[in-house]
């Protein structure tokens, strides 16, 4: 078994232990998000009788896209009272609840895992339906979704043994993992998109049950370096018996990251049904946008990542001084990085966009979706301030009051300005209707800036003021 990960690094300066596990998180962010420019590639030169055809399907991968938001959402409900419990363990050098608090997280996203699959299975056509989504367009996208909905719960899995040993210290094995997972998803993709020899492809299914596909072996690996040991943590039959108390520690610390996660994500598919009302045009350009954007989205959650892991332990170790330090200078710097991406975007957004819309019918796309991508550029520092505060928040145990600026920031900004930009009217039902700004798609990423930067000053406060330093998990 490995040696113990995360008794030596906290005796080293707080810049070289945000780095140590920012940048393996930030590789395996990345290569995450290969796997779905890869997907949008396939997507966007998917061969159809009607070249025009092309918009309607990528506004289905974009509904798609958002619905797999959802699913990483839903992984919350395991993930983040795995890191925060196993890191306080590993923090105090308790080493078999660190081992016991693994098995039940691997335990418990089984269970979770299955039934959000049942559910997804036997929702998806109704969802997809109160999205917006019509036509072919919507037939596609549930279509595209089965594949994904069925092996859930291996996805889940998967996150939850990447977060204890995230808690551990452990970056770089989920990296290695998600790697190996990433290789597979482009050739299975590709190979089950087209054909390979005189196996006949599968189509647009393909794409996602390559994706699927590679998930279950990321899953099965991981489960299988836990069960050999790695990082101090060892997967092991006694420690996968229900214990109900450790469970509800779990519960205790997801559940309301969940409740701020899943509300967020719902209320994310609130505003993709306004985005939808624009048009497949619009709804196209929105996910195209969305996919660069993660450049600086995933970023973010990379150096959340260490974040949390460093707040958690110094907080089991008895020092929540450095456990505040540790927030801020992971900050600094992932703020950096994601000032930098969006530099990036105001520069580059065109080429950007003409990557996934080669064929002249998808110009306008382009004309839609490059103004709404050199906007995000002037909220990248409130949305760094965003994800790794909520993060490292997660780490303390703080996941409570977080959850009413996610409802203030979506349900009273976002969503009123959107109908406000985006429709030339708003019908306020008894109160009558009011003129809009109709802005189209640019309106809908001028309320989602407006969003970002509220709720960022909320969690930059509430890490401020250290009230989380008291709690206990």
């Amino acid at each position: 078994m490995d040696a113990p990960a995360a008794i030596e690094p906290l005796s080293r300066p707080l810049w070289r232990q945000v780095l140590a596990l920012a940048l393996p998180a930030l590789a395996q962010q990345y290569l995450h998000l290969v796997v779905q420019l890869s997907d949008q590639f396939l997507a966007g030169r998917f061969e159809l009788p009607d070249p025009a055809a092309r918009v309607g399907y990528l506004s289905a991968l974009n509904t798609a896209g958002y619905l797999y938001w959802f699913v990483s959402s839903y992984t919350v409900l395991v993930s983040v009272g795995s890191t925060a419990l196993v890191a306080r363990f590993v923090g105090a050098k308790d080493w078999p609840m660190a081992k016991h608090a693994t098995g039940q997280a691997v335990l418990l996203a089984v269970v979770i895992g299955v039934v959000g699959s049942i559910a997804a299975v036997l929702g998806l056509p109704s969802l997809i339906d109160a999205l917006n989504l019509k036509g072919d367009a919507g037939r596609v996208c549930v279509e595209f979704l089965m594949p994904l909905a069925a092996l859930l719960a291996f996805q889940i899995t998967e996150s939850a043994c990447a977060a204890c040993l995230a808690g551990a210290g452990d970056t770089r094995t989920g990296l290695k993992v998600l790697g190996l997972v990433a290789v597979l998803n482009v050739p299975l993709a590709w190979g089950l998109c087209f054909g390979v020899g005189p196996l006949p492809g599968m189509g647009f299914v393909g794409i996602a049950l390559g994706t699927g596909l590679s998930h279950v072996i990321g899953c099965i690996t991981l489960l299988v370096i836990l069960a050999r040991g790695k990082s101090g943590l060892r997967l092991t039959l006694p420690n996968l018996v229900p214990d109900f108390p450790l469970i509800y520690r779990l519960l205790r610390v997801s559940v309301p990251a969940a409740i701020d996660s899943l509300s967020a994500a719902f209320c994310q598919l609130w505003f993709l049904s306004l985005v939808n009302k624009l048009g497949d045009t619009a709804a196209s350009a929105h996910g195209i946008a969305l996919r660069w954007e993660a450049l600086g989205f995933l970023s973010g959650a990379a150096f959340g990542t260490a974040a949390m892991t460093l707040v958690g332990q110094n907080l089991g170790a008895r020092t929540p001084d450095r456990a505040a330090r540790s927030g801020w200078t992971a900050y600094a710097i992932g703020g950096g990085v994601m000032s930098f991406m969006g530099l990036l975007f105001v520069l580059l957004a065109e080429p950007m966009f003409r990557l996934f819309c080669p064929d002249p019918h998808l110009q306008p796309i382009i004309d839609a979706g490059v103004p709404a991508l050199r906007l995000i550029a002037c909220a990248m520092p409130a949305l760094a301030c965003l994800i790794i505060f909520t993060a490292a928040l997660r780490g303390a145990g703080d996941s409570r009051v977080p959850v009413l600026f996610s409802w203030v920031g979506f349900l009273c900004v976002r969503i009123p300005l959107a109908y406000l930009l985006t429709a030339p009217q708003v019908n306020l039902g008894r109160l009558g209707v009011v003129p809009g700004y109709d802005m189209g798609l640019l309106g809908a990423w001028v309320a989602m800036c407006t969003d970002i930067w509220v709720r960022g000053v909320f969690f930059g406060l509430r890490f401020a003021s250290g009230k989380w330093k008291k709690i206990e998990v």
